[in-house]
């Protein structure tokens, strides 16, 4: 059975994702400041994070930083502006992709967050994670695949977590798994153990429950393919209002 690590590389990028971008500074000092961090982010060794990190996390970032350098070496990273809340507070997409080859395997990785970030001078203050997902393939030829899962739900709802091969499979024998990952996971960046099944009509398709509490749930999927294995994370908010979905 395929081993999980490619699924606690994506959660390693995204909780790095999510350390570097309160540093992006006020709003309006936000353009700028997002240019010089994604160009440190795209600078290799991770020496000039320093400049643009606080004291309290520059030593923790910068070794994440190099740990994932090492893995992804020619991981190009993107940091710019994104469509603002409706209460006018901005926020930021960062993007990374990279390739490497590991175990006679090529990994091909794609991350996505979108934050919303308060800050007091160049520090933190607070932040939302409004949307975050990752993939990551390890196939002999390309398995495009459709995440049909939502950004937020309410609490206690019902929802489906879809994850979809989109080109037929004809004859091709492929299995399946998912999991909800625990915060502890998460924060540790764990591997986790998905049990595989087969699958039937393409791919996983589960309807699942939200909490009852607001905050957060993160998926981890995994998809075997006779050419490759793709895994995938998906964090979807819980929120306690409708008026919340669409923040």
């Amino acid at each position: 059975m395929p081993h999980l690590k490619p699924i606690a590389l994506a959660s390693s990028l995204l909780a790095l994702c999510s350390a570097l971008m309160p540093l992006i500074g006020r709003a309006a000092d936000a353009v700028p400041l997002s240019s010089r961090l994604q160009q440190a982010l795209n600078t290799p060794g991770g020496e000039a994070l320093r400049g643009l990190l606080a004291d309290e996390y520059a030593s923790d970032l910068e070794n994440r930083f190099r740990i994932f350098s090492a893995k992804f070496p020619d991981a190009r990273w993107s940091v710019r502006p994104a469509e603002p809340l409706k209460n006018g507070q901005p926020t930021f997409a960062v993007e990374v992709r990279g390739r490497r080859e590991a175990e006679s395997l090529s990994y091909a990785l794609e991350a996505n967050q979108r934050l919303a970030f308060l800050t007091e001078g160049k520090l933190i203050t607070g932040e939302e994670v409004i949307s975050e997902q990752s993939i990551l393939r390890s196939a002999s030829k390309p398995l495009p695949i459709s995440l049909l899962i939502p950004d937020a739900v309410l609490t206690g709802s019902r929802y489906d977590v879809d994850v979809i091969f989109d080109q037929p499979l004809g004859h091709a024998m492929v299995a399946g798994g998912l999991i909800a990952l625990t915060p502890a996971q998460v924060s540790l960046q764990s591997t986790p153990d998905i049990q595989l099944a087969p699958m039937h009509g393409g791919g996983i398709f589960k309807s699942v429950q939200a909490p009852f509490t607001p905050g957060s749930q993160t998926w981890a999927a995994m998809l075997v393919h006779p050419d490759g294995v793709i895994t995938v994370t998906k964090r979807v908010r819980v929120v306690s209002h409708e008026d919340e979905l669409i923040p």
